[in-house]
């Protein structure tokens, strides 16, 4: 799925870790870890902003489809994890994804969709 890969690219191109992550058909949960030095809104801006473009550009129908409109939401989720366990977090991703893939950052569909 392209959307997972070029997330996975702006975490790594800004130095973030993805810990565990799901890619749904309408949906991104991603947990990262990433330098003190970014806020969690500060992420999200650069990964949407970033991978919006590529889309578009790899993609030129989607620019049609959502001209005058935003390819992401224009809102986002953001915590940090300061009281969370790995074991909250992986319950709260777990109904996302199938549990069968060796990747901490899964698609709904599997690999090939």
């Amino acid at each position: 799925m392209r959307v997972r890969e070029l997330v996975r690219q702006d975490c790594e191109a800004f130095e973030i870790k993805i810990l565990s992550g799901v890619v749904s058909k309408d949906q991104v949960h991603i947990v990262v870890s990433a330098p003190p030095n970014i806020a969690p809104s500060e992420i999200m801006r650069r990964i949407k902003e970033r991978s919006a473009r590529k889309i578009f550009e790899e993609f030129p129908k989607l620019k049609k489809h959502y001209w005058g409109k935003y390819f992401w939401a224009r809102g986002c989720f953001c915590v940090t994890a300061g009281q969370m366990t790995e074991e909250m977090i992986n319950n709260y991703l777990e109904p996302h994804f199938e549990a069968n893939l060796n990747d901490n950052f899964k698609t709904e569909y599997g690999e090939h969709e």
